[in-house]
């Protein structure tokens, strides 16, 4: 008799997913406010004082060999370096809406890069999947905002470069799952998010010391020290945590539907809190990406997920 999942564990899953959602949206406010550079290197040196504790080796975690430490400086260099460079830009010069649609290809793109490199086998579910992303990312990148004063302010080749920093974004966050799923099994969850943190402050503190000493922070108001300090800790902190308290009762595989949270709740936050415009064209696509990212992720008559981030 298979024991049902409680639902508290679902609700943890689907948090944290709607966090990464609702962080991804919220950043075009903090872009307004700090330079990328600076805003990656203020987010990682927060959550940094937050996961010290994390640093320590949990109880079972064997000693990190050099190919670990390799792996872990990828992870972080993909993962959490690239990627926030490449979603950020990627934002300030589409839309949080669009973010939400794109990010909605990870599951496709996680399938892709496990089959080149892992050696899974992708079925004709997945191969759907991807194409149904494919198509919505496709659709979105020709779709021409209908507000005449956007339309002004921003061409047309930065929405198009926008969508792609987005797309990159993607194809890093799949690396970081691909890199982690060979981490997962000799090193602690929570002791590889502090790790690749660390390796991602150091990347990014060069660049962060040159934008921060041309810049105001007086000029900053408390409120945006505090939207500052919330992406911070739920990009790199409280997303772990729910995500790894869920998945001590669900399959990880299983756990991966909960994905579909994250472009709504960017896509949410796009529409009511930043208002940006969401018409017949932007409702296609993302119901596109929506049904890959389903595909990819639901799981078979037989139980077993077809694919999983």
């Amino acid at each position: 008799m298979t024991v049902r999942p409680p639902l508290a564990a679902y609700a943890y899953l689907a948090t944290s997913m709607a966090l990464v959602g609702s962080y991804v949206g919220l950043s075009k406010l903090l872009i307004a406010a700090f330079p990328v550079f600076l805003l990656a290197w203020l987010r990682f040196g927060i959550a940094a004082l937050a996961m010290l504790h994390w640093l320590r080796p949990a109880p079972g975690d064997a000693p990190l060999s050099a190919h670990d430490r390799v792996l872990l400086f990828w992870e972080s260099f993909l993962g959490n370096f690239l990627f926030s460079i490449c979603m950020l830009y990627g934002v300030a010069l589409s839309s949080a809406v669009s973010a939400g649609v794109v990010m909605a290809a990870i599951p496709a793109v996680v399938a892709i890069q496990s089959r080149v490199f892992l050696g899974e086998r992708i079925t004709r579910r997945v191969a759907l999947a991807i194409a149904c992303a494919a198509a919505g990312i496709t659709l979105l990148a020709l779709v021409r905002a209908t507000d005449a004063a956007e339309a002004s302010a921003r061409p047309a080749w930065q929405s198009a470069l926008g969508h792609l920093l987005l797309l990159g974004a993607v194809i890093c966050e799949a690396s970081y799952v691909v890199i982690g799923k060979r981490l997962a099994t000799r090193v602690s969850p929570s002791r590889i998010s502090a790790l690749i943190n660390l390796w991602g402050l150091a990347l990014v503190t060069p660049f962060g010391f040159w934008q921060a000493a041309s810049y105001e922070f007086v000029r900053v108001p408390a409120s945006t020290w505090a939207l500052l300090v919330f992406y911070s800790l739920a990009a790199s902190v409280a997303t772990v945590w729910l995500w790894m308290r869920g998945q001590r009762h669900v399959p990880a595989a299983r756990a991966g539907v909960f994905t579909v949270m994250l472009p709504i709740a960017a896509a949410l936050v796009g529409i009511t809190v930043l208002g940006e415009p969401f018409g017949a064209a932007h409702g296609a696509a993302f119901v596109l990406a929506l049904a890959g990212l389903l595909l990819a992720t639901w799981p078979d008559r037989g139980g077993r997920p077809v694919s999983a981030p």
